[in-house]
Formats: C-alpha cells, sequence, structure tokens
C-alpha cells in the first residue's frame, strides 16, 4: 500500500487526511525504521507493507465505532505505538496513555510523539498487571484498546480493569479471533464486560482476515483483577 493507496482507502472509510497528517505517517515510518536498527520494534520495515499492516490496520478500529465521541484512550502493551498512535494521528482531540513492560520502547514512542508535535499522550514504563492496579489509571478510560498483545481470555484481564463504567475495551485480533472469544467468556462475565459488536474484514491488497471485538464494560471490574504480573498468562480465567 503506497502512500496514494493509503489516502484513498481511508477517505473511503471517511477518514481525510490533511497535508500535516500525511506528513505526520511519513515522519513516523522513517523514525520507525531509524530506530529498528537500533532495537527491535517490529519485523515490519518496508513502506508499503508498514502503510498497510501497521498504519491502515491500527486505524480500522475506527472503522467501527465513532472515535469523535471518544475523549481518552489507553493503549496496552502498544510495541511501536500501534494502534493507538496512527488513531491519534487521525483523531487529534484524543487523549492518549500507552503502557509497555519495555523502557526502550517507551523511549522511542517519546522521541516518536515529540517528533510529530503530538499533545495529550502519555507513555508509562510498566507491566500490565501493575498499571491496572494503579488507582491513577484504574476504570479512567473511555476506550482501551491492545492489538496482538495477547489471547482475549488473557487481554481481558489487562485491559478491562482500565474502562470507565460504560466505556469500551476495543480486541484487534487476526482470524483466530472467534476461537479466543469462546475462551474468554467466563473472564468477561467476571471482569465486568459483555460484547456488544464483532466484525470480520479482510485487509486490503493481501486480503488477510482481521477481527475486531468492541465490549461494553457494564460494571466494576473486582478489585483482585488483574492479578500479579505473569499470573493472567499462566492461570487464565477459565
Amino acid at each position: 500500500m503506497n502512500e496514494e493507496q493509503f489516502v484513498q482507502a481511508l477517505k473511503e472509510q471517511g477518514i481525510e487526511l490533511s497535508e500535516g497528517q500525511l506528513k505526520q505517517f511519513h515522519t513516523y515510518f522513517e523514525l520507525l525504521v531509524e530506530w529498528n536498527e537500533k532495537m527491535n520494534l517490529t519485523a515490519i520495515t518496508d513502506q508499503p507493507s508498514v502503510y498497510l499492516k501497521h498504519f491502515y490496520d491500527s486505524i480500522s478500529a475506527t472503522f467501527y465505532m465513532d472515535f469523535d465521541k471518544v475523549q481518552s484512550i489507553c493503549d496496552v502493551g502498544a510495541g511501536a505505538g500501534f494502534p493507538s498512535i496512527p488513531i491519534k494521528i487521525c483523531f487529534p482531540h484524543l487523549q492518549v496513555t500507552i503502557v509497555d513492560s519495555l523502557n526502550k520502547r517507551i523511549q522511542f514512542l517519546t522521541h516518536l510523539s515529540e517528533q510529530l508535535n503530538l499533545d495529550h499522550v502519555e507513555f508509562v514504563h510498566s507491566r500490565a498487571e501493575d498499571f491496572g492496579q494503579n488507582p491513577k489509571y484504574r476504570e479512567q478510560f473511555d476506550l482501551v484498546t491492545a492489538r496482538a498483545v495477547a489471547r482475549l481470555s488473557v487481554l481481558s484481564e489487562l485491559c478491562i480493569p482500565l474502562v470507565k463504567t460504560n466505556g469500551h475495551f476495543v480486541a484487534m485480533k487476526a482470524a483466530s479471533g472467534d476461537e479466543e472469544m469462546k475462551d474468554a467468556k467466563k473472564a468477561l462475565t467476571v471482569l465486568g464486560a459483555k460484547l456488544v459488536d464483532s466484525y470480520s474484514f479482510l485487509l486490503p491488497i493481501e486480503d488477510s482476515e482481521r477481527s475486531i471485538f468492541i465490549f461494553n464494560k457494564t460494571k466494576n471490574t473486582p478489585k483482585k483483577y488483574p492479578r500479579k504480573p505473569g499470573v493472567p498468562n499462566k492461570s487464565p480465567i477459565q
């Protein structure tokens, strides 16, 4: 996907990029490649693939929800900033918090946000389990999202405690989404969320499958969740 195809594909979804926004994406790509030589941020570094598999794929969450009505989002385990930084570029009003367990990635994201002149962004170096127990962040966000971080049964425990009651958890998945959804039913009930929408679509050009699950937080999450670092992964709520 070249820049022209990227612009056109987003336009078809109702997102019109300004010259400034397009320049931000170009700078993002350049910095991603530059920093990737020093640290492992992504295996995908050629421009057409970055624009398709990172930028467009990240923004796809906004095709199925009205992000104009969202104020604050938290991205759990964003790595090189996906999906929240591409979403922030398209929706500059958003207040974005990214949590990641690797300090080097936080350094990259801090530098990136400065170079892109992003405001209302915060980067937190923390394990997601500890972050979810921090009163400053717990149940504070309109929307919490994650992309390709962990199985849905595990991911739910890391993300749902951060969502405000009546807020949303948006899980971005590859083709395995439906299987994961079955495994996660108990966790979702315990954590206080219910599925409101799910969408499957094909990524343009390469036609790889994607799933997006949108959950509504219906009640407060019990205080014991998330459990200590490593426990959700070893013993998912089943």
